[in-house]
């Protein structure tokens, strides 16, 4: 049995902490589908991708992430291989038809689904398959932004 001495050195290490960050990132961002795509937005009035990204980072784990895709691919976070995605993680699309080059991004659920603010055609926020040909052929990389995350929080009671 662990003293309480052992378990607040667990209970702060970072390890722990990402999956309640992911956790409350996800359930916001689920509870926020159906909001409309807007060029742009960054609020509940409506998202483009990375106004999204960056409003569940601010609101959930207190983390100011840059507000376009070309800048967030570029924060000093972990790069992650494809098969070693966990949920919260940062993925980044090219869909402009400029090879290689970012155009948007998404938030990796598990599962191989991610939730995004997809096109205003598309409805706005939703969930998607990596396995589809369209997001499997459009995928860049994947980062652990949430490996950024600025202070450890305690798991809601």
């Amino acid at each position: 049995m662990a003293n309480d001495k052992e378990l607040a050195a667990f209970a702060g290490s970072k390890p722990y902490q990402l999956p309640v960050l992911a956790d409350s990132i996800l359930e916001r961002g689920m509870s926020l589908i159906g909001t409309r795509y807007r060029f742009g937005g960054t609020s509940e009035a409506g998202f483009d991708c990375s106004g999204f990204i960056g409003y569940l980072f601010r609101e959930e784990a207190g983390m100011n992430l840059p507000r376009s895709t070309r800048e967030m691919i570029n924060v000093n976070a972990p790069l992650v291989a494809r098969n070693q995605l966990e949920p919260g993680d940062l993925l980044f699309f090219s869909t402009s038809g400029r090879r290689g080059r970012v155009s948007h991004a998404g938030i990796y659920l598990g599962d191989n689904q991610f939730i995004h603010s997809s096109s205003r055609r598309s409805g706005g926020v939703r969930i998607d398959s990596l396995g589809d040909s369209y997001w499997n052929k459009t995928f860049i990389e994947a980062k652990r932004a949430l490996a950024m995350a600025p202070t450890v929080m305690t798991a809601r009671k």
